[in-house]
């Protein structure tokens, strides 16, 4: 049965209940796209405004249709997002950073780092020994978050600088909205206060924001000090609680403590090489150079190709380089490029090619582009760090940019649930009948319409827990796309959730992005109508296209 002809089953079926029939009943025959927000109004007075039943009743009647076929039509977790036209035919070359990028590692990596800095906060650092009752919350923070460096305080902020109420954190405990509002004297965080271009708390900025994945363990000790201080009703100053915790993750990196456990148990904390591989053999039968820019050192890269790819891992690469110091790599002219032995002795002499099987450390990226050539468009590098890897590749040079976001494929697969789509289903119907109904100001029409807003504004924190029960989604702060996305979107070409994705397309792909309405564009597909529903989504292997 057609939603058309169900409409007219129910009109008949309540109209003798509804007093105002007569003045809304000629909305009835106007149909526009899969559902006409006005013809839903007959159910203004009975089924929206009464109990769970009638609503159920009506979930059913009008969006079983739709709800099989948004499920019919999940989206592939392997799909490759586009944000820009990109056709992979233009492309000559591709660039890789190493951690999370070729090297995936398994959550024991995150509960390394935390432990370590933990206790480098208490030996080197004084901190209280109670701290090391701590251990690390794999699902506690998720990445893009803000941290208020002077109050403490953990956050997520959306794409227009709204923090979003219900992911502030003190500790471990969350902040009353009320306190928020009047800390912040609203809920809108200054640009003069926000990070810096790269996300960090600098030049007057209060904010830190913490975008690679590296960052959660860091998050979570954050948390988890300023948590024990609390308890123990311990004065403490916030800026240098931030600036130990800073050095002490720093110290697990820099002095090779978190290099030197994971190569002796490198089965243990590297996971999906295989899919790595794979992807590298594909480029080097199809004659594409490949390149390897990253900040960790050569003995840690060398052992974990090993193990992803064997021994002669440096022969897929034309160029390798280690120790970059991304993101200065980018800016910074001054250091030159230094050659490096097999054994990690650094060689003196001046270099005026960079040569394939060699190894090179620091460097800049003038210095690349003048003896490599690899400049513009032809050029794609591939890195999960949105402002280290590829804010100013974008920006300043041209080259075509991926994003590697291993939470896609979790994000994804909770989108693809039936609980998510009935939820999101309601959701976007109770806004559309908000935005069409709050023109209507006779009592009752205002009385049942404050109810869709009540109700609409209670759903809210279940789309944030069904993700994360603190932080929600990395994407979206309810309704707006995150601080994050904003970023994503700017600075990445195309997204995904690891470089395996790429074995699903050929070298003469061209990925679309979605042409979605400007808000003052007319919504020429039925899709993006005011309820937010309409024709399906398109196929999992059609996903890159639209």
């Amino acid at each position: 049965m057609r939603p058309k002809d169900r409409l007219e089953m129910l009109i008949i079926a309540v109209h003798v209940s509804v007093q105002s029939f007569a003045e809304i009943g000629p909305l009835v025959t106007k149909e526009v796209g899969y559902i006409q927000i006005h013809s839903l109004s007959v159910l203004l007075y009975i089924f929206l405004n009464s109990n769970k039943l009638n609503k159920a009743l009506v979930f059913l009647f009008f969006f079983s249709d739709l709800i099989s076929v948004i499920t019919a039509n999940s989206v592939d977790p392997d799909t490759i997002f586009a944000n820009n036209e990109m056709s992979l035919r233009d492309i000559e070359i591709y660039g890789f950073d190493y951690d999370y990028t070729l090297a995936f590692y398994s959550s024991h990596l995150h509960t390394l780092i935390f432990n370590i800095a933990r206790d480098i906060l208490v030996t080197n650092h004084r901190y209280p020994e109670g701290l090391r009752k701590y251990e690390y919350i794999p699902n506690f923070a998720v990445r893009g978050l803000h941290y208020d460096v002077q109050k403490a305080l953990l956050m997520k902020i959306d794409a227009f600088h709204y923090i979003q109420l219900g992911t502030v954190y003190r500790g471990l405990h969350p902040v009353p909205d009320e306190e928020v509002i009047a800390m912040y004297e609203g809920c809108h965080v200054p640009l003069e206060i926000m990070s810096d271009f790269y996300g960090k708390s600098s030049h007057g900025h209060t904010m830190k924001q913490f975008m690679d994945i590296f960052s959660l363990p860091e998050m979570t000790l954050l948390s988890c000090v300023n948590d024990f201080f609390m308890r123990h009703n311990i004065d403490y100053e916030p800026v240098h609680l931030y600036k130990d915790v800073k050095e002490a993750i720093r110290d697990v990196h820099v002095k090779g403590i978190m290099y030197r456990a994971v190569e002796a148990d490198i089965e243990k904390y590297i996971c999906y090489g295989e899919q790595s591989h794979a992807v590298l053999k594909k480029l080097s039968a199809q004659g594409k150079k490949m390149f390897l820019i990253t900040n960790s050192p050569f003995d840690f890269v060398d052992r974990g190709m090993n193990y992803i790819v064997g021994k002669d891992w440096r022969d897929l690469f034309d160029v390798v380089i280690v120790q970059a110091d991304k993101p200065s790599f980018f800016n910074d002219r001054r250091k030159p490029f230094r050659r490096v032995t097999d054994k990690g002795v650094l060689l003196w002499d001046r270099i005026h090619r960079l040569e394939k099987g060699q190894i090179y450390k620091q460097g800049n990226l003038y210095e690349f582009l003048r003896l490599t050539g690899w400049r513009g468009s032809k050029v794609l590098y591939f890195g999960d760090h949105i402002y280290s890897d590829l804010a100013d590749l974008t920006l300043k040079h041209g080259w075509r940019t991926g994003a590697i976001i291993p939470e896609l494929r979790k994000e994804i697969k909770i989108m693809n649930t039936p609980e998510y789509v009935h939820m999101m289903t309601w959701l976007q119907s109770l806004t559309g009948l908000i935005e069409q109904m709050q023109v209507h100001r006779d009592p009752t029409s205002r009385a049942v319409v404050e109810e869709w807003i009540k109700e609409r504004e209670a759903m809210k924190p279940q789309t944030k827990d069904i993700f994360n029960a603190q932080f929600g989604s990395l994407f979206r702060t309810y309704h707006n796309p995150t601080y994050f996305s904003r970023r994503l979107s700017r600075f990445a070409d195309i997204y995904m959730a690891s470089i395996s994705c790429l074995l699903n397309y050929d070298f003469q792909h061209t990925f679309f992005p979605r042409r979605t309405p400007l808000q003052h564009e007319a919504p020429y597909w039925p899709e993006h109508g005011s309820t937010g529903l309409g024709v399906s989504s398109p196929a999992p292997q059609d996903q890159s296209r639209v």
